[in-house]
C-alpha cells in the first residue's frame, strides 16, 4: 500500500516535532523499524496547524531523512492528529438480523444505524470503534459474526474531528508530494504502543502529555470507551519556565528538559543551576528546587484537570489497571510521584513496545504515537487483504463508490427483503 506490499510509515506531527517513521512487515507480522527521522517543528500550536509552510518543511525534511536511512521512496502515510476541535460520543445502534445468522452485511447495517448521529456541520467522524455487540439482549459479544438471532445491537465510541483542521493536515502532506493513507486519532495510536491487553480489559486511563496537548483514553472491559484532549502540555510549562526566571524560550526548553522536576521535595535547595538571562545580562545563579516550585503547579494544573476528565466520564472507579503516561513531558523527574499524590492510584511511564530494531533510540514516550500509527496501520493492511470493505472510509461506503452495480443492486435488493 505505501511503498512495497510489505512497508507502512507513521508521521507523526506534533507541535514540538515531526516524527518519521518506516516499518517493515515481517513475515511473523512483527514490525521491524527501517527508517526514521525526527525534526523541529513550529507550525503547530495546540496540535492544530497554524503555519503550513513551516509545517510542510518540517514534513518534507523528516521524510527525506528516513527515505534515505529505509533506502526507498516514500509514498503515502498514516499521519496522526490531535487537537481540542477533537470531540468523541458513545452511540448504539439496532438492526434485524436478517438470516437469523449474523453476516457481514448486518455488521455493515448496525454501523451505519450506530453512526447516524447529530454532529455540527463543520465535523466529520474520524473512527466508529466498536465496544461491544449485544443480540436478542445477551451482552458483552465481541465477535458477533455466525451467531443466531434476531435483533443485532453495536455499542460504539465515535470520534469526530473539525473538517477543516483534518483537511490542513492533508494539505500539508500532499504538498510534500505524498497520499493520506489514514488518519488517525493520537491517544488512540499511543495506546496501541504503551497499553497491554490486561490494562485495557481492567479498566486503565492513558494519559499522553505531548508539547501541545494532552490527549487521554480510557479502556474498559478491552474497549474503548472516553476520549478527551486538553490543551495544556510542555509548551505551558517552558513558557512558566521562561515568564517566571526571565529566560530565553530556548532556554527555557533547556533547563526543563536537563534540571526541572515536577515536585519539589524531591530536589534540594543547594542544587544551583545556571540561567541565562534575556538580552546581555550575565546568567544568574538559581537553586533546582526554585525552578521545581515553578513547574509543580502546571503539572498539579494538569493532573487535575486529567482527574476532572476521569470523574465526568463516569469511569473513575472502573480504571482499576490506574494511570498510564506516556508523551515527551511524561519524562519529567517526578511527574509519576506527583500523579500518585493526586489520582490516588497507581501509575507507572510506559515506553512504546512491539516493534524490532532501533529499540534504544525509540524506547521512549516521545515516539509512542510514532509507533502506534504504524500498529494502526499495520492492522489496516490486514483488513485490506482479509475484506476489501473494511479500509474505506463512511464516506466512500455512504457513496458505495469501488463497487460494481450488480453488487450495489443486489445488497439493495437483500436490504428491502430483510426489511419490508
Amino acid at each position: 500500500m505505501t511503498i512495497a506490499n510489505n512497508m507502512i510509515v507513521a508521521l507523526d506531527i506534533g507541535t514540538s516535532k515531526v516524527v518519521c517513521l518506516v516499518g517493515e512487515i515481517t513475515p511473523g507480522g512483527d514490525i521491524e523499524i527501517v527508517g526514521f527521522s525526527s525534526q523541529p517543528s513550529q507550525g503547530l500550536k495546540r496540535g492544530v496547524v497554524v503555519n503550513i509552510e513551516s509545517t510542510v518543511a518540517a514534513i518534507q525534511r523528516a521524510v527525506e531523512e528516513a527515505e534515505l536511512m529505509a533506502g526507498c521512496k516514500i509514498h503515502s502515510v498514516t499521519v496522526g492528529i490531535a487537537g481540542s476541535h477533537i470531540g468523541s460520543m458513545n452511540s448504539h445502534g439496532i438492526v434485524a438480523v436478517r438470516d437469523r445468522e449474523v453476516n457481514d452485511y448486518d455488521l455493515e447495517r448496525v454501523i451505519d444505524a450506530a453512526r447516524a448521529v447529530a454532529i455540527p456541520a463543520d465535523q466529520k467522524i474520524l473512527h466508529i470503534l466498536p465496544q461491544e455487540y449485544l443480540i436478542d439482549n445477551q451482552e458483552g459479544i465481541r465477535e458477533p459474526l455466525g451467531m443466531s438471532g434476531v435483533r443485532l445491537e453495536a455499542k460504539v465510541h465515535l470520534v469526530t474531528g473539525s473538517i477543516n483542521s483534518i483537511q490542513n493536515i492533508e494539505k500539508c502532506i500532499r504538498r510534500c508530494g505524498l497520499e493520506v493513507d489514514a488518519v488517525v486519532l493520537e491517544q488512540l495510536a499511543s495506546s496501541e504502543a504503551v497499553l497491554t491487553d490486561d490494562e485495557k480489559d481492567l479498566g486503565v486511563c492513558m494519559v499522553d502529555i505531548g508539547g501541545g496537548t494532552t490527549d487521554i483514553a480510557i479502556y474498559t472491559h478491552g474497549a474503548i470507551r472516553h476520549t478527551a484532549v486538553i490543551p495544556i502540555a510542555g509548551d505551558q510549562v517552558t513558557n512558566d519556565i521562561a515568564m517566571a526566571l526571565r529566560t530565553p524560550s530556548v532556554n527555557a526548553e533547556q533547563l526543563k528538559i536537563k534540571y526541572a522536576c515536577a515536585l519539589a521535595q524531591l530536589t534540594q535547595a543547594d542544587e544551583v543551576i545556571k540561567v541565562p538571562s534575556v538580552g546581555d545580562r550575565p546568567a544568574r545563579d538559581l537553586s533546582r528546587q526554585a525552578l521545581a516550585e515553578v513547574v509543580e503547579p502546571r503539572y498539579e494544573e494538569l493532573f487535575n484537570l486529567v482527574q476532572a476528565e476521569l470523574r465526568r466520564s463516569g469511569f473513575e472507579d472502573l480504571v482499576a489497571g490506574g494511570i498510564v503516561l506516556t508523551g515527551g513531558t511524561s519524562k519529567m523527574e517526578g511527574a509519576v510521584e506527583l500523579a500518585e499524590e493526586i489520582f490516588h492510584m497507581p501509575v507507572r511511564l510506559s515506553r512504546p513496545r512491539g516493534v524490532r530494531g532501533m529499540e534504544e533510540l525509540l524506547s521512549n514516550p516521545i515516539y509512542a504515537t510514532a509507533i502506534g500509527l504504524l500498529h494502526y496501520a499495520r492492522e489496516a493492511e490486514g483488513a485490506v487483504e482479509s475484506d476489501p470493505l473494511a479500509a474505506r472510509t463512511p464516506e466512500e461506503l455512504d457513496a458505495g463508490r469501488g463497487m460494481e452495480f450488480p453488487a450495489l443492486f443486489g445488497r439493495m435488493k437483500a436490504w428491502l427483503q430483510g426489511n419490508f
